[in-house]
């Protein structure tokens, strides 16, 4: 026994080694029984149906897919699950607007010795393949939407007021799940988001859901649609409170805001707000609310929560036009200047066809949105074969509203034109003048930044007197429509353009260049060279003339809807303008081309080539932005 004892450990050692080495194939561990078990599921799932969509979405969401995981399933067990499955399938299908869906869940085991992969060189036998699980569709027909009615109760459903009515038509004819369309219930829930949000935007901001039903006749394959969409009571804005105001008066943000207690609330204009007060330079963020729980509807308060601006700010900028070439800027701003309320903008401007220093002084605006302003400026207009040299003293007020602005000021100007031999030619506008000056322009688009429908106009108006030589009064009338005008019903668009302009005073009178008109280039008419379009005087000179008559019109098609929906335009032009001295002889040039529009966060980039008739030379223009 003693003998056998002590033989026993060496021999265990040795077995153990024995199994451990035809363990270790090729230099790895081959895997263990258990191991291979739990890494292969203990069924597959496979699903039939003809229509994709539904394949697709039944494969992503049955409740099949998470018990693959649970590795001890029995045969009841997997029994049990696929009845539940077939229920849930059909209450998936459902939801898709399938409610006739004929559905068959069963089992195929493996075929005897079939193999569920083959085996590497050294490593044990393949598995055997695992059952599948098989969901069979038959969809049918699905249920289409045969009536849906909107209904309103509250104060939109009883008040005689006429923006209300509009505000309630309008809900109704945005309604997306309209008849003839398939009934889903993504499409049932997104139709009654989109009314709730039309209705609480403006008007109602308590609004909600009082009553919606989907009665679905699942045989006929048809579904009647009722939504009743409680208002609450109107509200309208009240006073202002203000969060975060230390450097500027407290009361600036309303008067940057253009809200005004008594207006109807809109949530839009809340947002115009914020991005008004956030582009004003005072403020670095804003966000600009009513509580809708307010005690008094009539008189909301409006609440301004901002972050202030710092005090100074330099900005530096490059760029680039077609027009000019490469550019590049120094701004400066001191939002209170030497204490004051004052706020001192200073630019200065190297480009090779306007350089120019411009310093200016502006207040705050007042509660109806006046601000006084003044302004001197030195700048240098290089037409190529004429230089100007200007400078600018002005002094005023201005107002901004959302809608129009307008302004009244005095200006100093001189002008001082040389090249060609022309410096003394008062036909170029060597000069310099007094004068006193209005204008006025009005937005009446859907958008300020990148608008599909609408118009703006603006006129102006100077009354003056030269004081370069005799002194002469002058009129100096000048004025601008655009309007965009729908053209069928996929987003397509006419944009109508025109600019007129008149100087009236003596011939002899010294009026400065920088009164004058010369045309031509990628805002005015395209195919010809920034203000390339003026009068021909000999030596191939083209001076600024006193009369000025532009027009366009362009076509905009929206392309490539499919892919990039709402980003690009393809677009074709005319453009035609003229400058002179005397309304007859006003020679049109006309200049034709094409291009693209990409409609980008910060407005149209326009890219486009044009052909001018007159100039017989094509040009590339560039454009970044909408302004009006």
């Amino acid at each position: 026994m003693r003998g056998i004892t002590r033989w026993r450990w060496p021999l265990v050692l040795c077995c153990a080694l024995a199994v451990s080495g035809a363990l270790v194939v090729g230099g790895r561990a081959a895997p263990r029984q258990h191991e291979v078990a739990a890494q292969t599921p203990p069924f597959d799932i496979r699903v039939d149906c003809a229509n994709g969509e539904l394949r697709e979405l039944v494969e992503r969401f049955n409740d099949l897919q998470r018990y693959r995981a649970v590795r001890d399933l029995d045969a009841a067990e997997l029994e049990r699950l696929m009845v539940l499955a077939r229920r849930q399938v059909r209450e998936l299908l459902a939801t898709a607007g399938y409610f006739n869906a004929r559905v068959t869940v069963r089992r195929e085991d493996a075929a005897p010795g079939e193999a569920a992969s083959a085996a590497e060189p050294g490593e044990s036998s393949p598995q055997a393949a695992q059952p599948v699980v098989v969901i069979a569709i038959e969809p049918g027909v699905a249920a289409v939407v045969r009536q849906a009615r909107v209904d309103f109760a509250g104060d939109i459903a009883t008040t005689q007021d006429g923006d209300a009515a509009a505000q309630r038509t309008d809900i109704q004819n945005r309604w997306s799940l309209s008849p003839g369309r398939r009934f889903t219930q993504e499409a049932w829930s997104d139709a009654k988001t989109g009314a709730l949000r039309a209705l609480v935007e403006r008007r109602y901001p308590r609004g909600r859901i009082g009553f919606s039903q989907a009665d679905v006749d699942a045989p006929q394959g048809r579904a009647k649609l009722a939504v009743t969409l409680d208002s609450g009571p109107p509200f309208y804005l009240g006073a202002a409170t203000v969060e975060g105001a230390r450097r500027y008066p407290a009361d600036l943000p309303e008067r940057l805001s253009w809200l005004k207690p008594g207006q109807v609330y809109e949530q839009q204009k809340l947002v115009d707000a914020q991005q008004r007060l956030a582009a004003s330079g005072y403020y670095d963020s804003a966000y600009v609310s009513i509580d809708p729980d307010a005690d008094d509807p009539s008189a909301a308060p409006v609440h301004y929560s901002v972050t202030e601006a710092k005090r100074y700010k330099l900005q530096l900028g490059v760029g680039y036009r077609t027009d000019s070439g490469p550019r590049a800027s120094v701004e400066w701003r001191d939002n209170t200047f030497m204490g004051t309320r004052w706020r001192n903008d200073t630019t200065l401007r190297i480009d090779t066809k306007e350089p120019l220093l411009q310093t200016g002084l502006t207040s705050l605006p007042n509660l109806d949105g006046w601000r006084w302003n003044a302004l001197a400026r030195v700048m240098q207009q290089d037409d190529g074969m004429l230089t100007t040299n200007s400078q600018t003293l002005r002094a005023g007020r201005m107002q901004e509203t959302p809608q129009y602005n307008r302004s009244v000021y005095l200006e100093y100007n001189n002008a001082v034109v040389t090249g060609s031999g022309a410096a003394t030619n008062v036909l170029v506008g060597d000069g310099a003048a007094v004068s006193a000056n209005t204008s006025w322009t009005g937005r009446y688009f859907d958008s300020l930044l990148a608008p599909r429908r609408g118009f703006g106009l603006s006129g102006s108006v100077w009354l003056g007197v030269t004081t370069k030589g005799k002194s002469d009064p002058f009129l100096r009338l000048s004025g601008r429509w655009m309007g965009l005008i729908p053209a069928g019903s996929r987003g397509s668009r006419f944009a109508l353009r025109t600019e007129l302009g008149a100087l009236l005073a003596s011939a002899g009178a010294r009026v400065p260049a920088t009164y004058l008109w010369r045309t031509g280039g990628d805002t005015s008419v395209r195919g010809y060279a920034y203000r390339g379009i003026g009068m021909h005087l000999p030596q191939d000179v083209i001076a600024p003339g006193r009369y000025l008559a532009v027009g366009s019109i362009e076509y905009q098609r929206p392309i490539f809807q499919q892919r990039m929906p709402g980003l690009l335009e393809h677009i074709v032009f005319v453009d035609t303008g003229g400058v002179a001295n005397h309304p007859g002889d006003l020679r049109m040039q006309t200049g034709v081309g094409t291009g693209v529009r990409l409609i980008s966060p910060a407005g149209p980039m326009e890219l486009s080539v044009a052909y001018g008739l007159h100039s017989h030379q094509f040009r590339l223009h560039m454009n970044v932005g909408f302004t009006f």
